[in-house]
């Protein structure tokens, strides 16, 4: 134990130096994303209660999905990283178009999802039916540009892997570019525009309809196409992907690589996505409490979802120096470089939480004037500063453990970790208390469901980690 320590100081400020160039991009592509989702809960909770409570339901079905897509995909990143370190460079075009493929049929298969499923959810979860109304136009707009973020998201899979990460930001600031205005526009229409540009604006301007939810969701599908239509015309002209040229030649369908890709991405995939539907099932439970209590719960998770992205972020530059490595076969390093990573991820919750301390009130009044939503908001991000350790322990550990590409165990923990003791205990608490002791704490309920899953999971992966990597460094 002494001589690991004394190996970790040795590499440490080097390899953080590494893992933060390749964060940091990661970071802010994940802003800008997250920022999209921010942006059409804060114009729409403008617009109305019940319009925020549309967009915050739908999108606690439609981001699931994508998700689960980006997880899938994600395990090209691991991929591409070992053939990288390796210098096995011309297998790297063939992975990559099994790749697109699979993000194609993905795409389809979600936004039929999204056409036909969502209003019996809604009716067996007993959403209020003006917002199951709103709700549902939402998704069958956002359900056209999920074949496109698809794509996007395996490019950009493909593009971390070549340690190649600031690619991502830019596109992905540029989709925020275009969601703003398009919200805008689609959301408020021409009042909202007269309320900008004053009462001289062409009546044609003036009269476009005001389409609240329905008109999120159309912005929402036009900025996934935009990012995706971007990232492949920058990986074809671009000179940053060395010899591999992406688009010379197009492989067809190949059940090898498919299979490849599956086997390590579907287990990221649906670890992501159980991660993803605590949240989700949560949103949908608590919708009977009324408006205010979603609306309280939307905010809140978005807040709150910011600041996860650096322990995110982290965790996806994790994944790719880990398998870098053991691409090179140097699997020691490998280990102190996982290793590393976790020591880091530690700094970060403890910025994350007094990030949130410090700045929830002013940050909450950004999202809604609603006294009532403010003060039940508040009340849940003061929970949410207890899970940051955790939260950032758990998503490090397994960005670690994606560049070993050991990800079946990953998922199985996840599994137990967020449905059985997240979402059961939760619900429990929420509905139930606690026997004699506690009544029913509703929302608040549910949150601490979420403390007590996160913090089983970090533990459970912590213990798979140290199991693995010393496995490969005797190997």
């Amino acid at each position: 134990m002494g001589r690991f320590i004394a190996d970790l100081r040795a590499i440490s400020r080097k390899e953080t130096a590494s893992l933060v160039h390749l964060a940091l991009p990661i970071c802010g592509a994940q802003l800008a994303q997250a920022g999209m989702s921010v942006v059409d809960v804060m114009m729409t909770g403008r617009q109305s209660a019940t319009a925020l409570a549309a967009v915050s339901v739908g999108s606690s079905l439609w981001l699931p999905l994508m998700l689960f897509m980006t997880g899938t995909l994600m395990g090209l990143t691991p991929i591409v990283a070992h053939l990288l370190g390796g210098r096995h460079l011309s297998m790297i075009r063939p992975r990559v178009h099994q790749a697109l493929w699979v993000a194609l049929i993905l795409g389809v298969i979600a936004a039929y999802l999204l056409w036909h499923m969502v209003m019996p959810v809604f009716r067996l979860m007993e959403v209020p039916p003006q917002v199951a109304e709103q709700s549902a136009a939402y998704l069958a707009a956002v359900a056209f540009g999920m074949p496109g973020v698809a794509v996007f998201q395996a490019l950009r899979a493909f593009s971390d892997g070549m340690n190649h990460t600031r690619p991502a930001l830019w596109i992905s600031l540029i989709g925020l570019g275009v969601n703003v205005p398009a919200n805008y526009v689609l959301i408020y229409g021409g009042n909202g525009l007269v309320a900008l540009f004053g009462p001289m604006l062409p009546a044609p301007f003036q009269a476009l309809p005001a389409l609240g939810a329905l008109g999120c969701g159309i912005a929402t599908a036009f900025s996934m196409w935009t990012m995706a239509l971007t990232m492949g015309i920058y990986t074809y002209r671009s000179q940053a992907y060395g010899e591999i040229s992406l688009w010379t030649q197009l492989s067809l369908p190949q059940w090898k690589g498919i299979r490849e890709l599956l086997v390590v991405g579907v287990p990221i995939g649906v670890a992501i996505f159980v991660e993803v539907t605590l949240f989700t099932l949560i949103a949908l439970f608590i919708a009977s409490l009324g408006e205010i209590t979603v609306a309280a719960h939307q905010v809140a998770l978005n807040f709150t979802s910011i600041l996860f992205m650096l322990p995110l972020s982290l965790s996806m530059a994790l994944t790719v120096r880990v398998g870098n490595t053991l691409g090179q076969e140097r699997p020691a390093m490998a280990r102190l470089i996982a290793w590393n990573g976790i020591m880091i991820s530690l700094a970060v919750a403890a910025l994350n939480s007094l990030l949130l301390w410090l700045t929830a009130p002013n940050v909450i009044a950004l999202y809604t004037n609603n006294p009532k939503v403010q003060a039940m908001a508040l009340s849940l991000i003061a929970l949410a500063v207890l899970y940051q350790v955790s939260d950032s322990l758990q998503v490090n550990l397994a960005g670690a453990l994606r560049g070993y590409k050991d990800t079946r165990i990953v998922m199985v923990i996840t599994l137990f970790s967020y449905w059985l003791i997240g979402l059961f205990g939760g619900h429990w608490l929420g509905t139930r208390g606690l026997y004699n002791w506690l009544e029913p704490l509703g929302v608040h309920g549910y949150w601490i469901g979420l403390i007590a899953g996160l913090s089983t999971a970090a533990l459970l992966l912590g213990l798979r980690l140290h199991q693995i990597s010393r496995k490969h460094e005797t190997i």
